[in-house]
């Protein structure tokens, strides 16, 4: 028999190594004493050795009924012994073992340990199918989400929508008014810096008049829709999305839900109007400043007097181009608002999540805007406009 004894202190484990006489080829593993955290584990090379230097076992049994103590220390070990066996092609008997340390090593067993070696990187058809497949569920709930959206809105118009007017009210408040600032701050902007850029070049030709024609047209037919709905994406439809979903993090979706009330119609559709009964207004405001932005610098750089500007507005700019980009905002007010609402509400139940969706809204909303101009800019020539 052979004997090893690890010891810290007055605390001493023992371990040592017999074959069983009444079973051939049965080593047994006769452990003695206080196996606690202070003693020193019997490293794994020990245990292999031993092992090894068994050539004839067959199977590996323990003996722990003169154990005095055990902790983890305890379980570490016979861990480490049950894997070098399982490496030799060695049976094991636990029966030997205290009923707790059974049961650690059974709960071990079923709970896998986590791998920790590079996994390997799935092909390109794999990643194919899978960006395929995602992609059509969620071109799948984005169709839903709009179809509710839809009938949620024949019923408000025929008076059957389960809505609070106070929360329309406030979503038109928040939509409208409180975005005044950053639209003037924005559309005015971009007024000067389009009167800029095209004075730089029609200065060489004495055509510095024609500075209002460039900015009046552009801002009325492109540039004040556009630069409203991406501001109105970046501030309001990732509002929606972060209103949202915290709504979703508190289950506060669930309970309306539960009332037996349609969160589209409670809490989507106040948004989507808010947004879509202000937009439209708020893009007539922008081109009013960004052609104001463009004055400045044709009176100021260009020495263009301030009725004679005024005048070639007047003369360059008609409805047909407010109407372009009246239409189009119509259209990106409805983009922005289903791009905040829809990802609110797909929102996971986490802080993480909620950030997430909210950055996904402004995305997935100036996505929308870009390809809705680009499309309709090609309708708007098609029918002459």
């Amino acid at each position: 028999m052979a004997m090893s004894i690890f010891a810290a202190g007055a605390s001493i484990a023992r371990w040592a190594w017999s074959f069983d006489e009444a079973s051939e080829g049965v080593l047994v593993l006769r452990l003695s004493g206080r196996w606690l955290m202070d003693n020193h584990l019997p490293p794994r090379e020990a245990i292999e050795r031993e092992l090894r230097a068994r050539p004839t076992a067959r199977a590996l049994a323990f003996d722990a009924s003169s154990v005095e103590n055990w902790d983890t220390a305890f379980v570490v070990f016979v861990r480490r012994t049950l894997d070098v066996s399982r490496e030799l092609h060695l049976g094991a008997d636990l029966s030997g073992l205290p009923a707790g340390v059974r049961k650690l090593l059974e709960l071990a067993a079923v709970v896998p340990e986590r791998e920790t070696g590079q996994a390997v990187p799935p092909g390109f058809l794999a990643r194919l199918g899978t960006a395929a497949a995602r992609t059509g569920r969620d071109a799948r709930e984005m169709i839903t989400f709009v179809g509710e959206a839809c009938l949620a809105l024949g019923r408000f118009v025929s008076g059957r929508a389960r809505l609070r007017r106070a929360d329309l009210l406030v979503t038109i408040q928040e939509a409208g008014a409180e975005a005044l600032g950053i639209v003037s701050l924005i559309s005015f902007l971009v007024g000067l810096i389009l009167a800029y850029v095209g004075a730089v070049q029609l200065r060489r030709f004495g055509a510095e008049i024609y500075v209002a024609d460039l900015v009046g047209i552009a801002m009325a037919r492109q540039m004040g829709a556009i630069m409203t709905g991406i501001i109105m994406a970046g501030r309001t439809g990732a509002a929606y999305a972060a209103q949202l979903g915290t709504m979703r993090v508190n289950e506060e979706i669930d309970a309306v839900q539960t009332m037996g009330i349609s969160p589209v119609e409670f809490l989507v559709l106040p948004r989507m109007l808010g947004l879509i009964v202000m937009m439209p207004l708020l893009t007539v405001y922008a081109d009013i400043v960004g052609i104001l932005g463009g004055a400045l610098v044709g009176t100021g750089m260009l020495k263009v007097g301030f009725l004679p500007y005024w005048h070639r507005t007047w003369v360059a700019v008609d409805l047909s181009d407010f109407a372009v980009g009246l239409i189009s905002a119509s259209v990106f007010g409805v983009l922005v608002a289903i791009a905040g609402c829809l990802r609110g509400m797909q929102s996971g139940r986490s802080s993480a999540a909620v950030g997430l969706a909210a950055t996904s809204a402004v995305v997935t909303g100036i996505i929308f805007i870009v390809i809705a101009d680009a499309i309709l800019t090609v309708v708007y020539d098609a029918v002459g406009l």
